[in-house]
C-alpha cells in the first residue's frame, strides 16, 4: 500500500529562520512541527512593553535593499504600515560628534588631517560601492586591505578601533569581504539626493511580522512547540529520530536545526569530519543591549559609532530617529550595544551594574546628558549572538545538507559575508525550505 501521509518535517528553533521555513513548507503541504527551546518565539524579534507600544530587544531597522523581508511583509499584509525615514549616522573620536553619512562629511571629517586622507577615504567608499560580488575580498583581513587602500591614518583612526571594539582580539583576522558588505548596505541604502540613509520600521514593532507568520503556522496546521528543549537527533529505521529535555520522542521525515554550530554539534555528534570541523571553525559573539528611555534625545543621530576604545560600548542606536517619541508616550528610545567577552560575558552583568559603567561616557558623548534624563532602563542578553567571519571564511562555512541524512542546517553562520539582519534570515528560511522539499520530492515522498 502506497503511504499517502504527507512527510513530517521537524523544524528546531522558532526564530524568524525556523518560523519561515516552517510557513513555506506548510505551503507545499507538508506537515511541521516547531520545537522552541524558549518561552516564546521570535528569537531576536522577541519584544517587551514601553508605554503602550512593544519594542524590539534589540534595534531593528529595514534597508530599502531588504527584498526578502519587502516580500514577506508584503505577503502578510504589513508592508503598508512600514514608515521610511532618512537618517543621519554619526562617529565619536577624540571627544567630539562627527557627522558621517556623506561624502561631503567624509571630506569635513577633521580627524583625518590631510585632504589626502579624506579623498583616499572617498575614494575607497567608491571603489567598495562598485563591487558588486565582494570578488578577492574574502582572503584578506578587513585592517590589512583598509591599510594598504586607505592609508595607515585612515585604518588607525576610523576602521581599526570599530573592529576591535567588536572583535576584541580577532580584529586583525576578520575578513574584508564581511566589512565590504556591511558598508555595501549603507551605501545602497542612501537617497541620491541627499545621500543620507533611508531606513524602515515597522510600526508596532516587528513583532507583528512574528505574530503574523505564527498565526498562519497555526492556519496551515503548524504546531509549535515552546519551552521544549531537543537534546538529541539519530536515525532510526529510515526517520529521524528527536528527543526532547523531558524524555520525549517523535520521528519526522526531515529535521531543520536553525540553532548554532555548537547546539548542533552536540545535538548530532555523529555528523564526523570534515563537517564537524568546519562547524567547529567559527567563532561566536555574546551581545548586550541596553535600553534606555529618556526624556531628552541623546544625540542628533541615529546611528554612532563609538572609535573611543577607553568606552565600554560600540554603537549607540537613538531608534526615536526612525520611529516617533509619541509612539511611545513622548519617551525618547535609545539602544546602547557592546560585545563582551571573556570575563565580561553577559551573563555575569546586571541593568544597574552596567548602567553604572556607562553613564560616564554617555555624558562625554553628550556634556549635557544627565542620569536624571534616564526614565525607563532594561538589559537584553543574547549569547552566541553572531558569527565572527575571518579571513577565508568562504571555505568554512557548512553545507545545509548535513552528513545525517533527512537533517538540515539553517543558521546565521551561513549567510557570509552577512552576519545577521531579518532580511537574510527570511532569505534563508525560505532557502532551506525549498532545499528540504526538493530532497523529499526526489524521494517521492507526499
Amino acid at each position: 500500500m502506497i503511504d499517502e501521509r504527507p512527510a513530517s518535517i521537524a523544524v528546531i528553533g522558532a526564530g524568524v529562520t525556523g518560523l519561515v521555513a516552517a510557513y513555506r513548507l506548510l505551503q507545499r503541504g507538508y506537515g511541521v512541527r516547531i520545537f522552541e527551546a524558549g518561552p516564546q518565539p521570535g528569537g531576536f524579534l522577541r519584544t517587551f512593553e514601553v508605554g503602550s507600544e512593544r519594542l524590539e530587544c534589540f534595534y531593528q531597522h529595514l534597508f530599502t535593499t531588504d527584498g526578502a523581508a519587502i516580500r514577506l511583509l508584503d505577503e502578510l499584509g504589513l508592508l503598508k504600515s512600514v514608515a521610511w525615514r532618512a537618517t543621519r549616522m554619526g562617529i565619536f573620536y577624540n571627544n567630539h560628534l562627527y557627522p558621517f553619512t556623506s561624502p561631503w562629511d567624509l571630506m569635513r571629517f577633521r580627524p583625518l588631517l590631510g585632504i589626502r586622507d579624506r579623498i583616499r577615504l572617498g575614494l575607497v567608499a567608491l571603489q567598495l560601492r562598485r563591487n558588486q560580488d565582494g570578488a578577492g575580498l574574502d582572503d584578506i583581513s578587513a585592517l590589512e586591505w583598509m591599510r594598504r587602500h586607505a592609508g595607515g591614518r585612515v585604518a588607525n583612526v576610523v576602521w581599526e578601533p570599530l573592529l576591535r571594539g567588536k572583535f576584541g582580539d580577532m580584529a586583525d583576522q576578520v575578513s574584508m569581504a564581511w566589512l565590504w558588505n556591511r558598508l555595501r548596505l549603507r551605501f545602497s541604502s542612501r537617497t541620491l539626493l541627499s545621500r543620507r540613509e533611508m531606513l524602515g520600521y515597522q510600526r508596532g514593532s516587528f513583532g507583528m511580522w512574528i505574530e503574523a507568520i505564527v498565526r498562519m503556522i497555526g492556519v496551515l496546521g503548524g504546531v509549535i512547540q515552546t519551552n521544549e528543549r531537543i537534546v538529541r537527533i539519530t536515525r532510526d529505521d529510515g526517520m529521524l529520530a528527536v528527543r526532547t529535555e523531558t524524555g520525549g520522542r517523535q520521528s519526522f521525515d526531515a529535521v531543520v536545526a536553525t540553532v548554532s554550530n555548537q547546539a548542533v554539534l552536540s545535538l548530532a555528534p555523529t555528523l564526523g569530519e570534515p563537517y564537524a570541523g568546519k562547524l567547529r571553525s567559527l567563532a561566536y559573539q555574546d551581545a548586550l543591549s541596553l535600553v534606555l528611555t529618556l526624556d531628552q534625545s541623546l544625540t542628533d543621530f541615529y546611528w554612532l559609532n563609538v572609535t573611543d576604545r577607553s568606552i565600554p560600548f560600540l554603537t549607540v542606536v537613538e531608534h526615536t530617529k526612525l520611529a516617533e517619541p509619541e509612539r511611545y508616550g513622548g519617551r525618547h528610545i535609545v539602544y546602547v550595544s557592546s560585545y563582551p567577552s571573556g570575563e565580561t560575558s553577559p551573563r555575569q552583568l546586571d541593568v544597574d551594574g552596567l548602567l553604572a559603567s556607562y553613564l560616564p561616557h554617555l555624558k562625554r558623548i553628550n556634556p549635557m546628558f544627565d542620569e536624571s534624563w534616564i526614565t525607563g532602563r532594561w538589559l537584553f542578553q543574547a549569547a552566541d549572538a553572531q558569527p565572527v567571519f575571518t579571513v577565508g571564511a568562504s571555505a568554512r562555512i557548512a553545507e545545509h545538507r548535513t552528513p545525517l541524512p533527512g537533517l538540515y542546517l539553517a543558521n546565521i553562520a551561513q549567510i557570509y559575508p552577512q552576519d545577521g539582519g531579518q532580511n537574510y534570515s527570511i532569505a534563508l528560511g525560505e532557502k532551506v525550505a525549498g532545499l528540504v522539499a526538493a530532497d523529499l520530492e526526489a524521494t517521492g515522498a507526499p
